[in-house]
């Protein structure tokens, strides 16, 4: 299973939000740059960013820093937030981003996203925030009336080989994960699952990676220090011996 360690941009810094909540922000570092350096030090491959303005306005708001960070850092960097047209597609896979998430215009633009995927296969990922039964979007601030499950089913009909669940009840409380959310996705699903959301322990970790989950993304737990990088690459890496 991977590791994608994750940083949240707002106003040229990272932060984390509380359950989605604007209102409930912490700025962790005033540089993202120095940020990403430090997980690729710890032994990060991957990076996770999400452009909390962007995801709110639908404009790419934090576009020079995610680009600089991805120079910099060396890391293989999934980006999302205010992704809605072809064109920010392009600059962010021209600048050597590995992957671009969709998430709102993934679920309010059905023809935007099935090219999107024609031209762009696997280096098109969808986001889908989940609350409740049903999936939030523009920066969690709307609800659409459409099943997660649902949702899924079209989007593995469409051909979207990576899914970042996120269960937003959870993110970044610190109370766990959603396990049986995710085992229910991979029972149900063949597309890559990227579980976010709330995993604060290497026992969550463990549990994803016996699910067989593609991938996990820590956030909070990485900058309050309850689990260190290392060695949740190792646990994500661990066989299971009984």
């Amino acid at each position: 299973m991977k590791i994608f360690p994750a940083i949240d941009l707002y106003g040229g810094k990272a932060v984390r939000l509380y359950k989605g909540d604007y209102n409930q922000m912490t700025v962790f570092s005033d540089s993202p740059v120095s940020v990403a350096e430090s997980f690729r030090g710890g032994g990060a491959e991957y990076l996770h960013i999400v452009d909390l303005e962007g995801a709110k306005t639908g404009q790419a708001s934090n576009a020079g820093l995610v680009n600089e960070i991805v120079r910099s850092s060396g890391l293989k960097v999934q980006i999302g937030g205010g992704i809605r047209d072809e064109n920010v597609i392009k600059s962010f896979l021209d600048a050597g981003a590995a992957r671009v998430i969709l998430g709102t215009a993934a679920v309010t633009n059905r023809d935007f996203l099935d090219k999107a995927v024609s031209r762009h296969g696997e280096k098109i990922a969808v986001g889908v925030d989940i609350r409740g039964e049903s999936i939030a979007i523009k920066g969690w601030t709307e609800t659409a009336p459409l099943n997660y499950l649902d949702f899924f089913r079209k989007l593995e009909k469409i051909g979207v080989q990576t899914v970042i669940c996120t269960d937003i009840s959870k993110d970044g409380a610190m109370k766990g994960t959603n396990l049986p959310l995710y085992s229910e996705l991979s029972r149900l699903f063949e597309i890559d699952i990227i579980a976010s959301g709330g995993i604060s322990s290497l026992s969550d970790i463990g549990a994803l990676r016996e699910m067989k989950i593609y991938g996990a993304i820590l956030g909070k737990a990485l900058y309050t220090g309850d689990i260190s990088l290392e060695q949740a690459i190792k646990t994500a890496k661990e066989l299971k011996t009984s």
